[in-house]
């Protein structure tokens, strides 16, 4: 994972922590809610391969079941080992591991983002994600206008949390620092909106940035 991905979406959590006006918070502020942040992402990795190895077992379950309910294996002795089995449907198994492959990518990025975060020679990282911060805490009623002035007709403060938040990094990024492609930036900001919000985010989020980017001759 590159440095900057994990910091996206390390300050998309910092973002989310916010609990009053962000001119109030120092840089102090900002480390520490990181290193908050970094637990919350450790704990729902845990949680997430928890989840993936309930869907592993009942999986298992469900082919020991399948397999020994099968009329080949009925009319066997009992404690005779079962016979494998043909499976005839593969839907809802695709489903189960289609579940189970999901949370546990959603596990390996938090687990990456943690210890990209922690290691020494990583600190691009919290630093980048600090400096995020820094200049929306800066720049928040610039980047906020942006946001009104492109939403059709939305009132900000009535618009998604986290769509609010997407914007509010990536234009950041766009607007207020420098070394990041402007395709990379758009591209992440629509794949969190699509990871973490509604059907719609995605496109939303797109069509906010690309008039950002028309809007402030941005190439």
């Amino acid at each position: 994972m590159q440095a900057r991905r994990a910091a996206r979406e390390l300050a998309l959590i910092l973002f989310s922590q916010f609990e009053k006006e962000i001119t109030k918070y120092s840089k102090k502020d900002f480390e520490d809610i990181i290193v908050k942040s970094v637990r919350i992402l450790s704990n729902s990795a845990m949680e997430e391969l928890n989840l993936t190895v309930g869907s592993l077992i009942d999986i298992k379950e469900s082919l020991d079941s399948y397999e020994a309910e099968h009329e080949s294996n009925l009319s066997r002795p009992m404690g005779a080992k079962n016979k494998p089995v043909q499976i005839p449907m593969t839907d809802e198994m695709i489903s189960k591991v289609d579940t189970m492959i999901d949370v546990a990518e959603k596990a390996i990025l938090a687990l990456e983002i943690a210890e990209f975060t922690t290691l020494e020679n990583q600190s691009e990282v919290k630093n980048y994600t600090v400096e995020l911060a820094e200049q929306f805490r800066i720049n928040n009623k610039a980047i906020d206008n942006e946001i009104q002035k492109y939403a059709n007709g939305w009132d900000i403060s009535r618009l998604v949390k986290i769509d609010k938040d997407i914007l509010r990094i990536a234009i950041t990024e766009l607007l207020y620092t420098k070394g990041a492609p402007i395709k990379v930036i758009v591209d992440e900001a629509v794949e969190l909106a699509k990871k973490y919000s509604t059907d719609d985010s995605s496109a939303f989020v797109n069509g906010i940035l690309a008039k950002v980017i028309v809007e402030n001759g941005l190439k």
